[in-house]
């Protein structure tokens, strides 16, 4: 007998950023082409969701602490990783290898795991000049993260919350999964 197909499985991965309460805006986006969605949080990040309703949303519980030995896994493998919005700090911590909480562990392990990541970087423009963050864009790159074109904001502006390209990360994304995997219909 064989088991039932199911929908690609996108893990979104949000940090602790001013935009990031509109996370549904990018589960919309993943939803209306076939993924199904669960979302990480760092442990900042987690204040900045409404968390019942993004878990109403994606039908799974927000994940921002490891799992006790032995307690069910809540979300299947992901086929994908979109981080958005991933600050300066999540970043510069991923890009060099620190996995100190469940976020930046399951990044730091996706490259070497073949999981296709997109990340959306929401910085300012005088964090974004720091040399360590163009270096870690550029390390994260080589390792083939597919890194958004979000322009920085002016610092103390606000932010641009409305120009954030939330289905950015979702565009990105799409052709490493394949339109076959998101278009086929699931099996009952």
């Amino acid at each position: 007998m064989t088991e039932p197909q199911r929908k690609p499985f996108l893990y979104v991965v949000v940090c602790a950023a001013g935009v990031a309460g509109d996370v549904g805006k990018l589960i919309t986006a993943a939803q209306e082409r076939g993924w199904d969605v669960g979302v990480i949080a760092t442990p900042q990040g987690l204040g900045f969701l409404d968390a019942a309703a993004v878990e109403d949303q994606t039908g799974h519980p927000i994940r921002s602490a490891w799992r006790s030995p032995g307690e069910a896994r809540p979300f299947p493998p992901a086929d994908a990783i979109a981080v958005a919005p991933a600050t300066f700090n999540t970043v510069n911590k991923w890009a060099a290898g620190f996995a100190d909480n469940l976020a930046l562990a399951l990044l730091c392990e996706a490259p070497g795991m073949g999981v296709p990541t997109a990340v959306l970087p929401y910085v300012n423009s005088a964090l974004a000049a720091h040399r360590a963050y163009r270096r870690s864009l550029s390390e994260l790159a080589e390792m083939g993260v597919l890194i958004g074109s979000y322009q920085p904001h002016l610092p103390k502006s606000g932010g641009g919350a409305e120009r954030f390209p939330w289905a950015e990360a979702v565009d990105l994304l799409t052709p490493t999964i394949g339109a076959d995997a998101l278009a086929a219909p699931l099996s009952n």
